[in-house]
């Protein structure tokens, strides 16, 4: 308990140590920019520096019914979604960028089969020599996820991202990235990225395990670029006078994974005759757009994940530390459907369309389906087997910049035969969820 208490207030406090100092030399060498809430609290340097100090809060209740089972109460939760605090800044005319964004609560949005707790999100430096191409390195958003992945939180048109991004998702990733960007005619752009990280998903403390990751996206937006960052938040909330569009396809492959998409390292092990490590490559590819005229907005997102089993695995590592070399699938030896049972293998596509009215007033829908392969732990009775969402999402958004914001979302949900309800009980029918949440950014 005094270890978590130390790491919540290191986590706490570090942002604001390093703005202080910045801050006491205001008078002399900074000042303030105009303050609006959602924008985050501004210094602006004469010698061409900007920091800049952000966050947001979302308390959230959630509850769940399974309409088939009288026999079954419904379900509560309540809990603090997101305490995220974000230091951002640049110098030398933006050449030099940085930054630093933790989430006090500890959970990512990796759904409920994430297997740690995250504090840490962005961690990262980048430099731009040229306007039109920058290098990052540390650790941020992984530009091989689908489209929503890279979307700021509180500029989410529902109050969980899609079943989709959370099952396929790596999330956060250290390591290389570079980004350029082209101007064609008539107003068009092309914003190609490639990127070469550890693919273990956020900052390993541990053995790295398993090879590198390599992937890339390549976005086209044919109508121009979205005013004040629009294509990083899904609300049409700048009210595009002309239509906005960008299409995008990604794709990545991660040399030998050790858990169930590359999103942390360590958690599934399998070793060859001579006790070396043997372990599968991910291979993932994706398309997703993205559309905003005068209020509305619209998001489409697919992925397709596929597995490739290396011939020589004849042990696994059970939790314990000890190995085994059973790999019985439904009663029979078998390495190959066994492995692939255990990662996120199959399909997804996301849909999602809304509109937000002159009064703040929005209204959005979602219908996402997955289709997992024919060995997949997109099967698994308790967290997934569910192969169809559908969501409708009512907000309030409370001023400009996303500055507040009150949600409301109820999701019916299509689950399959042997399915296990958040209890673990076995379920007979399909599931109903609502969302409550109030969102307060600095």
């Amino acid at each position: 308990m005094k270890r978590s208490y130390l790491i919540f207030s290191a986590l706490l406090v570090l942002p604001l140590l390093m703005v202080l100092p910045l801050a006491a030399q205001a008078q002399d060498n900074a000042q303030p920019e105009p303050y609006a809430p959602g924008e985050g609290i501004s210094l602006t340097g004469k010698n061409n520096y900007n920091i800049r100090l952000s966050g947001i809060l979302q308390p959230m209740v959630e509850t769940r019914s399974y309409p088939e089972m009288s026999e079954q109460a419904a379900t509560q939760r309540f809990r603090m979604r997101r305490i995220i605090t974000k230091l951002t800044g640049s110098a030398a005319n933006e050449k030099i960028r940085y930054q630093l964004q933790v989430d006090l609560t500890g959970s990512s949005d990796g759904g409920g089969d994430a297997g740690t707790n995250n504090y840490l999100m962005d961690a990262w430096i980048s430099y731009r020599p040229v306007k039109q191409v920058e290098f990052t390195f540390g650790q941020e958003t992984s530009p091989t996820d689908g489209r929503e992945m890279g979307m700021l939180s509180n500029g989410l048109q529902m109050i969980e991202r899609s079943p989709v991004a959370l099952a396929f998702a790596s999330i956060r990733e250290f390591g290389v990235i570079v980004e350029t960007k082209f101007k064609l005619g008539k107003g068009m752009a092309l914003h190609p990225t490639l990127s070469v990280s550890n693919g273990d998903g956020a900052n390993v403390g541990r053995k790295d395990h398993g090879g590198l990751k390599v992937g890339g996206r390549l976005d086209f937006l044919p109508f121009g670029t979205f005013s004040n960052g629009g294509q990083y938040t899904q609300v049409d909330m700048e009210r595009e006078l002309t239509p906005k569009l960008v299409i995008g396809i990604t794709g990545s492959h991660n040399q030998g994974i050790s858990d169930r998409r590359g999103r942390e390292s360590g958690s599934i092990l399998y070793l060859d005759s001579l006790g070396q490590e043997s372990l599968p490559s991910y291979t993932k590819v994706g398309a997703d757009l993205l559309f905003k005229y005068k209020g509305f907005s619209l998001l489409a997102e697919y992925v397709n994940a596929t597995a490739s089993v290396p011939t020589d695995i004849t042990q696994r590592v059970r939790n314990d530390g000890t190995t085994s070399a059973a790999f019985l699938v439904n009663g029979i030896q078998d390495v190959n459907a066994f492995v692939k049972g255990r990662i996120m293998l199959g399909s997804g596509y996301n849909v999602q369309a809304g509109y937000l009215f002159l009064n703040g007033y929005g209204i959005d829908g979602r219908y996402a389906r997955l289709m997992p392969a024919s060995n997949s732990f997109l099967t698994n009775p308790t967290f997934y087997n569910r192969s169809e969402f559908f969501t409708l999402c009512a907000s309030k958004y409370l001023g400009r910049h996303f500055g507040a914001k009150i949600q409301a979302s109820v999701t019916y949900t299509k689950a399959e035969a042997g399915s296990r309800t958040v209890l673990d009980t076995p379920q007979r029918g399909n599931e109903v969820s609502g969302l409550l949440m109030l969102t307060i950014a600095l």
